[in-house]
């Protein structure tokens, strides 16, 4: 297969940029190792950013039409006080709140509105396994298929494969390493009525719960020492359902939904960027360019605003056929200081917050900036616009051609 463009992954970045190319008549092919995108305890998080790229491509209305809940502020409890700590309410967007849509549902609408461009082309049950060079360029990949192996040349192959990214593997990329004091337990319970209306975050010494509204069940949270899984589950099931009852105590008869520790996935937490994100040929985005801290959910908006800088500064020279070194080095260029930023900031709160709280056995009281914006709401607006809208937001620049 000859392709202008090659996307490695099927996540978020890959699947916006495959569409943003393909309206730009851009010959596109995603290549997504799994059968289908149902895979649970992904970031299902979409910001008021991206739903302004999603408002700008004209497909809004069909993506509120389909099942999401919607976040106008985020509250957390901290000790016995219930504190509001973000609003939404006036952000520069047409959308003032976060939208919460399980991933593999995010992902259907994009490739729904991508594939009736004709140079769009997804493949499911396709594993990249190598890249293929001409001399020190990447011509293209090696992807295992259902049909077996195809190799595919492209002008540029884009690496949106995941924070355990074979194409920057492959492709030795230096990766900085930049730690995290934790890790994450995901699980879902069951949801009743008389339970909060909100997403909700819980915090007690030495413990953190956050609870996503998803309707029917909470997707939750557990936040754990880094490294510190293998004692958990050495003190036993009960005690760490025990543990969620003392941050919430309403899942008390439900609990027991946990049945084994394969009900619990570790999300093992990693925050890390490459120092250059492409070589010719090739470009990085998205998670295998730069993994993020689930502080804030901001990764995937990240992310996909990573696919809105690439496909405007990409799509006239890849359909040009002109694509060059220095288009790619643009794309870092751009994306760079909000990566840089994001992430400062995501160490700030892990080192000074998480790791502090984690660590603690003293009851816990709201620290002084979280009392101060309770006393003055206007202040909710600062971690408002961190989280929904973020360093550098990007905007569709090129034109629909396909």
């Amino acid at each position: 297969m000859q392709v202008q463009c090659c996307i490695a992954g099927g996540g978020p970045a890959a699947m916006m940029l495959g569409l943003l190319l393909a309206r730009a008549g851009v010959e596109v092919v995603v290549l997504e190792k799994h059968r289908d995108f149902l895979r649970d305890f992904r970031g299902d998080t979409i910001h008021p950013s991206t739903l302004e790229v999603i408002h700008e491509l004209g497909l809004l209305d069909d993506f509120l039409a389909r099942p999401h809940q919607k976040e106008h502020a985020l509250s957390i409890q901290i000790g016995r006080e219930v504190v509001q700590i973000a609003d939404f309410a006036n952000l520069p967007t047409r959308c003032k709140f976060i939208a919460f849509m399980p991933q593999w549902d995010f992902l259907d609408f994009l490739a729904d509105h991508a594939r009736p461009h004709h140079s769009f082309k997804l493949l499911m049950e396709a594993e990249v396994t190598d890249l293929l060079w001409e001399v020190d360029r990447v011509s293209g990949v090696v992807a295992q298929t259902r049909k077996g192996q195809l190799e595919i040349r492209a002008d540029l192959v884009v690496g949106a494969d995941g924070r355990h990214s074979l194409t920057r593997a492959k492709s030795r990329l230096e990766v900085t390493s930049l730690g995290a004091p934790m890790d994450v337990l995901w699980m879902r319970i069951s949801r009743h009525s008389s339970d909060p209306d909100q997403t909700f975050g819980r915090v007690e010494a030495g413990r953190m719960l956050v609870m996503i509204n998803r309707r029917d069940y909470w997707q939750c949270a557990f936040v754990i020492p880094k490294g510190s899984f293998d004692d958990i589950q050495g003190n036993g099931l009960e005690a760490f359902r025990a543990d969620l009852v003392a941050l919430a105590p309403y899942l008390q008869d439900r609990v027991s939904e946990l049945t084994a520790w394969d009900d619990i996935k570790l999300l093992t937490v990693s925050v890390d960027r490459l120092r250059q994100w492409y070589r010719p040929g090739l470009l990085c985005i998205g998670d295998a360019a730069h993994a993020m801290s689930p502080i804030g959910g901001v990764g995937i908006n990240l992310a996909i605003q990573d696919a809105v800088a690439a496909a405007n500064i990409l799509a006239a020279p890849l359909r040009a056929g002109t694509i060059a070194v220095d288009h790619l080095r643009a794309v870092q260029r751009r994306r760079e200081w909000p990566t840089r930023a994001t992430q400062s900031l995501q160490i700030l709160v892990q080192n000074r917050v998480i790791r502090s709280v984690l660590n603690s056995a003293a009851p816990l009281a709201p620290p002084c900036p979280v009392q101060l914006a309770q006393r003055w709401p206007v202040l909710q607006r600062i971690p408002a616009h961190l989280v929904g809208v973020g360093f550098r937001p990007e905007h569709v620049r090129m034109p629909l051609m396909s």
